[in-house]
């Protein structure tokens, strides 16, 4: 492989300009292990897990790779329960449950606790000490970010605007990820119900690289070395690649979301939903999104309360062969994807880099 070197890879003691992304319920141990070995960055999205899980999986990965990688964290305002809303919510996806033979929740739980309320999270990370450590729908406060820091980790953390990039530079994070209205998965804005200007990937990557001092990672549509290329002349100094990675046989996607992404369907399209998770994020069309955006929708409840109920819905129509209900995240290039294991591609895509 070529070698390409900026301040960030060379902090970081890499040999490619790639990230993969951390994709929470989808990145592994050994996916993020291949591309580390390969040169980039590997990532586990620990957002899912309790803290035991997620040292479990540091330690999986470990095994498998003497690079560094990346460990992502949800920092978003935890969930204010809400039982009017919630039941509402409930009501409406119960002939959905029927349709499948099974039962819609009694109650909807809060599954997942933000990082800046995860007390048990913070001393993992602090004890297992990982080489970078990135933040997304926020940041944690300044002593979790200062006892990171003090424990030799590098942080970076997901910005959608030059505001939320300057509040970042601010926290005295080592690193900004633009990610753009193209990206696949949760979009990483600070205030889902502020204004979001919808800024595109390489606008963003171009603002933030010209007004801000810290490196800034491209991430949002891209999918090969071309797109690698064209955010690098725009100031990026790494991108960060998610929907590229998924069909990797490495990732954690079953094989109804590993076809959606392969499958040549021109009529198959990603939307911007909150209908699955409470929060916008991007992935393929489906009758989740549809009921979402349906005129009777009622207002949903908070993230990750929401994704109480789409989880159980999408299990119990998988139980009877569908995936209607799946949240199959994925970037606006997803037509670019490629089955290949993920050292292959890495290695397909620094050729392209180089050609």
């Amino acid at each position: 492989m070529t070698q390409t070197t900026t301040s960030l890879t060379a902090r970081l003691g890499l040999r490619q300009p790639i990230i993969q992304a951390p994709m929470a319920g989808t990145s592994t141990p050994a996916l993020a292990a291949a591309v580390s070995n390969a040169g980039g960055l590997g990532s586990l999205g620990v957002a899912a897990m309790n803290a035991a899980a997620a040292r479990e999986s540091i330690r999986q990965t470990r095994a498998l790779t003497q690079g560094i990688f990346n460990v992502n964290l949800f920092c978003h305002r935890p969930a204010q329960a809400d039982a009017e809303r919630e039941r509402a919510w409930i009501d409406y996806l119960a002939p959905c449950f029927a349709e499948f033979g099974a039962q819609p929740p009694a109650q909807l739980r809060e599954i997942y606790t933000s990082f800046v309320a995860d007390e048990d999270m913070l001393h993992m990370l602090l004890d297992e000490r990982p080489a970078v450590v990135s933040f997304h729908f926020g940041l944690p406060e300044a002593q979790r970010i200062d006892a990171l820091h003090a424990a030799g980790c590098y942080l970076m953390a997901s910005a959608t605007s030059l505001e939320e990039a300057r509040r970042i530079a601010a926290a005295g994070i080592d690193a900004i990820v633009a990610q753009g209205i193209e990206a696949g998965g949760h979009r990483g804005i600070f205030e889902p119900d502020g204004p979001d200007e919808q800024l595109g990937t390489l606008a963003l990557t171009r603002l933030l690289a010209a007004r801000l001092p810290l490196p800034v990672v491209a991430a949002g549509g891209i999918m090969d070395g071309a797109g690698i290329t064209a955010a690098r002349a725009l100031g990026a100094q790494a991108a960060q690649l998610g929907t590229a990675f998924v069909s990797c046989p490495e990732s954690g996607a079953d094989a109804a979301y590993r076809q959606a992404l392969l499958a040549q369907d021109s009529s198959r399209t990603t939307v911007m939903t909150r209908s699955i998770s409470g929060r916008p994020a991007r992935g393929f069309a489906n009758r989740l999104t549809a009921l979402g955006a349906a005129p009777g929708c009622p207002t949903l409840p908070d993230y990750p309360i929401v994704y109480d109920a789409g989880k159980a819905l999408h299990a119990a129509a998988k139980a009877r062969g569908s995936a209607d209900f799946a949240a199959q995240w994925a970037g606006q290039g997803f037509r670019l994807s490629r089955a290949l294991p993920a050292a292959d591609l890495m290695r397909r895509l620094c050729a392209e880099m180089s050609a």
